[in-house]
């Protein structure tokens, strides 16, 4: 008879538990690195947040409730402004000059717009030819988007004054006066010069979208028998239309708020044929001193650019979901 040695098993000790007790450790690690992560985006947001909500978020605010009361000069001393309710926007509306302002306002914006796509249209489909120096010249195109707007727009007023330069080297055939000063020239000439202003932007944004035309498309089309305005009719536009529409938007709502450039050139007249919401709101502000109004003008003005907003926004999100 054989004596087997048995052993008894001794207690479990944590030692023995040190693989499910390191994994545990692992994963507190783990949660507690990410949660330190997203506190570390957040902090990182803080700056900028606090940057829109401050010059921003406030003015706006300020300015939607300076519509609604009687805001004069006297309120920065007093500290008073008496709610009116509508009673600014009722004498806005009432203004004689806001039916022409509204009217230039979206001529300037159509024309300019309608004209910039086109013009950007073919500049860019020029530039995305390969030949020499066209990366030069269409970098160089930059330079009239890079230039301060009150700089350029003080530059053109020049030009175009009854001595400028441009209207002497204009008079051999017959021009002379300066046409800011003609009511008949006088917005068309803002349209002219407000569409240089843009047409890099066309320009660059269209250019970097034909980069992503499918060239093989091109060429079976080709193969096929279509001409060449068939083949960007049917073709090109369809391929760029996510950043032509993005391209339009944007050049709405910052045409829509043109100021600075009828305010330099013209001040909005002569016999306001260049007058616009924005010089409108500045001239009721700041020259009357009609606060009030002048804030409902710009309230009013905003409404419109935030329904073009939307729609960025809108057309955004949906080029986002067909990527």
């Amino acid at each position: 008879m054989s004596y087997r040695a048995t052993q008894t098993p001794r207690p479990a000790t944590p030692r023995d538990g040190a693989p499910g007790l390191a994994a545990a450790r692992r994963r507190k690690w783990r949660l507690t690195t990410e949660r330190r992560e997203r506190w570390g985006y957040l902090l990182f947001l803080v700056p900028a947040f606090s940057y829109i909500v401050l010059f921003f978020g406030y003015p706006l605010a300020k300015n939607v409730w300076m519509g609604f009361v009687d805001f004069r000069t006297a309120t920065f001393v007093t500290g008073e402004a008496p709610w009116i309710g509508l009673a600014n926007y009722a004498a806005v509306l009432a203004t004689p000059v806001l039916p022409i302002a509204t009217v230039n306002t979206l001529v300037i914006t159509l024309a300019t717009v309608a004209i910039q796509v086109v013009l950007g249209l073919l500049i860019a489909s020029f530039f995305n030819q390969r030949f020499a120096g066209a990366r030069f010249y269409s970098s160089a195109m930059l330079l009239p988007w890079l230039l301060p707007l009150v700089t350029t727009a003080a530059v053109w007023k020049w030009l175009l004054r009854e001595d400028g330069p441009l209207i002497v080297a204009l008079a051999p055939l017959g021009v002379s006066g300066s046409p800011l000063a003609d009511p008949n020239t006088a917005l068309a000439v803002l349209i002219g010069v407000n569409i240089w202003l843009g047409l890099p932007f066309f320009v660059i944004i269209l250019g970097a979208a034909l980069q992503s035309v499918p060239v093989d498309q091109l060429e079976a089309a080709s193969l096929d028998g279509a001409g060449r305005f068939g083949r960007f009719w049917h073709i090109v536009i369809p391929s760029i239309r996510p950043q032509l529409t993005v391209a339009i938007t944007l050049s709405i709502i910052y045409t829509l708020k043109v100021l600075e450039l009828p305010l330099i050139l013209t001040g909005g007249g002569p016999a306001n044929a260049t007058q616009t919401l924005g010089t409108v709101a500045y001239n009721l502000s700041f020259q009357q001193f009609e606060f009030g109004q002048g804030a409902a003008v710009g309230n009013i003005l905003m409404l419109v650019t935030l329904v073009f907003a939307v729609v960025y926004v809108y057309l955004g999100a949906r080029k986002e979901e067909t990527e």
